[in-house]
């Protein structure tokens, strides 16, 4: 659950940014170790009396007991002593800036003592080098984990996201929500269903469940780029457009799953990242598991719902101020009779983007933007059992329908990610409106265009949010958190 004991003392770093340095010097001397030891096992090389393994560097910070955040161990009758957080880390330079944020904070707010060192978790040998059986034949392909660690599957889990460490007093609290080994876990499988390295992923992201709007973010992306105002646009495949308008490479050939592209912005500014998730709320909870680790400001839900309101118009926006979770995903890890809180600064700044991007007076905003609940179902045909399932959504005053929004919100509240929805009215299903070829062409060249715009704008509304350290909403925080964010 949380990290494991060192193998040997950790070193007292004097400031955040020695400490961050020592992680990537430890973790990198770690990787290379594996490294060559493969590289001697590829040949025949390798000794059956050599066991060094490589481990992933860990970071421990003490907390003095009359700076104490958490008094829960008092309920246990023990004297307060100091608090001592411990996490394993794993890819220290992609996680830098985040790092140096987190400790600088810790640094700010406590008289802290920040220890860096070797764990004694190993690192896989899957986590350290992608591929890395690949060229072996059948024999040695087989006997690699006599030599090497496999991922431990047993400890890469969400037990400190979903409360379970709350009272282990025998080991350090939790520093961070994700160990190493969950961490790298996720960055593979992030490769694997996007076809972009975790290094493009911005810490803005929309989600959406329809192609065309990644047409008008492509089309949005390479326009910021040329016009200076972004460094360059990320496709599946790392495809990488720059000033000078020319791809690093054709477009993938086998588009992935769940396809991102990035708009990586100059001096500091928001960038963007915008996943296709597809349609369904397993697709949903898959993507948001794994982009978790990646510790972003906010995610954001824009796609397409159906309304179930006979006043609600096609094209009318919908935002989302409370969820009807029939979508059944995440319901043995956080129950629906568990409330997802909306965030206040996200629904202000959607609200605000509407009327900025659609022009609308403050007094007919109403009549365009509709906000209640929305219901997620894991049925695509749910209409086709509207008779039982009438009396629930009369209950729940569902203002629309749609199979995604609230597992991205369920899993943005269990990862302290900041959620929002802004979905469109396509289809009037109980009043006579199904989404038609004809219909739907129409709809979606009108709006689609201006939905992005007001996802984009936002963004932009939000980043102002977190650069003042407003952004991130104690409504998300337990008891007995981990100090990272």
């Amino acid at each position: 659950m949380t990290t494991t004991s060192p193998r040997q003392p950790l070193a007292l770093c004097d400031s955040p940014a020695e400490a961050v340095a020592l992680l990537e010097k430890l973790y990198q001397e770690q990787i290379d170790l594996i490294t060559e030891r493969f590289g001697r096992y590829a040949k025949g090389d390798l000794s059956d009396g050599d066991r060094e393994q490589g481990v992933y560097p860990m970071i421990s910070v003490e907390i003095p007991a009359d700076q104490a955040t958490e008094t829960s161990n008092l309920a246990s009758g023990r004297i307060s002593d100091i608090n001592c957080y411990s996490t394993t880390i794993s890819q220290p330079k992609l996680y830098r800036r985040y790092l140096l944020d987190q400790l600088e904070r810790i640094n700010r707010i406590f008289t802290a003592k920040i220890h860096v060192g070797l764990s004694s978790t190993p690192i896989p040998l899957a986590f350290a080098i992608e591929n890395a059986a690949g060229g072996l034949d059948r024999d040695r392909k087989d006997a690699l984990p006599n030599h090497f660690h496999t991922p431990n599957l047993v400890k890469t889990n969400d037990e400190i996201v979903d409360g379970g460490q709350i009272f282990q007093d025998d080991v350090d609290s939790a520093l961070s929500l994700f160990t190493a080994e969950r961490v790298d876990y996720s960055l593979h499988r992030i490769r694997h269903y996007c076809a972009t390295d975790p290094e493009y992923f911005q810490p803005f992201i929309l989600f959406t469940n329809y192609q065309r709007y990644v047409d008008e973010f492509i089309e949005f992306g390479l326009e910021e780029v040329k016009s200076g105002k972004a460094e360059m646009l990320v496709e599946p495949g790392n495809r990488i457009t720059g000033a000078d308008g020319k791809p690093s490479c054709p477009p993938i050939a086998k588009p992935p799953q769940m396809p991102a592209y990035h708009l990586v912005r100059k001096d500091g500014s928001p960038g963007v990242t915008l996943v296709n998730m597809g349609v369904g709320p397993s697709n949903a909870k898959t993507i948001t598991d794994h982009l978790a680790v990646l510790r972003p400001h906010v995610w954001l839900m824009i796609g397409h719902c159906g309304a179930l309101r006979r006043t609600q118009r096609l094209g009318d926006y919908v935002l989302a101020h409370a969820y009807l979770r029939d979508d059944n995903v995440l319901d043995d890890v956080l129950p629906p009779s568990i409330p997802l809180p909306t965030i206040a600064e996200v629904q202000l700044a959607l609200t605000k983007a509407v009327q900025e991007e659609t022009g609308i007076d403050q007094s007919q905003l109403k009549q365009h933007l509709r906000t209640g609940t929305v219901v997620t179902t894991g049925d695509r045909n749910w209409e086709l059992r509207f008779e039982q399932i009438a009396k629930r959504l009369n209950q729940s005053r569902a203002i629309a329908i749609d199979m995604e929004s609230a597992t991205v919100a369920a899993n943005g509240y269990r990862y302290r990610v900041p959620y929002g929805t802004l979905l469109c009215a396509s289809d009037k299903p109980l009043h006579g409106e199904i989404k038609l070829p004809g219909m739907a062409d129409a709809f979606y060249q009108e709006r689609v265009g201006q939905h992005l715009a007001i996802g984009l704008r936002t963004i932009d509304l939000l980043a102002k949010e977190a650069d003042a350290g407003t952004l991130h909403s104690r409504k998300l925080r337990s008891f007995g958190e981990p100090l990272f964010r």
